[in-house]
């Protein structure tokens, strides 16, 4: 398959350093500030909405090199093998994630968002704004999806 390049558009920062913290996102406070390329204007707009999907680079894993075998997801033995692509780790192809998080602020190219799973330094590589019509409804899922990620956004 052909393969491309992605120019981050911006860097996270907030307290987070430790990659091995997984849990407890939902109180975090990130500020991206995005490259000046884009000018001190590229986020008017933003302000009018209330939340923000945000993609970055897990940029602290390194790529698995083979993603053929199930794994329990987190290495967690009380949970059921999954395939790569029915988790949101970050040991995945392309290292990609997506959160939704709730905009605090917008001031020139700073956007301060809560939520945002990404650690301090991490490379944001798009931001789109949530859009009703965009949110999935009757969301489906295993029951052990709720049971592992109840702590995940707890502050």
């Amino acid at each position: 398959m052909p393969s491309f390049e992605v120019t981050p558009i911006g860097t996270v920062r907030n307290n987070r350093t430790d990659v091995q913290h997984t849990d407890n996102w939902g109180a975090v406070r990130s500020t991206i500030t995005i490259d000046e390329r884009f000018g001190e204007a590229c986020l008017q707009g933003l302000e009018g909405f209330s939340h923000v999907e945000i993609l970055f680079i897990f940029d602290q894993f390194p790529e698995d090199d083979d993603y053929r075998e199930p794994r329990p997801y987190r290495g967690r033995s009380d949970l059921p093998p999954v395939g790569v692509f029915a988790g949101r780790g970050p040991r995945r192809p392309n290292r990609i994630g997506v959160t939704c998080c709730a905009i605090e602020s917008v001031h020139g190219r700073e956007l301060t968002v809560v939520g945002l799973d990404a650690v301090s330094g991490t490379p944001v590589i798009d931001l789109k704004p949530t859009m009703a019509e965009f949110r999935s409804v009757n969301i489906k899922q295993p029951e052990w999806v709720s049971r592992l990620m109840s702590d995940y956004f707890q502050p």
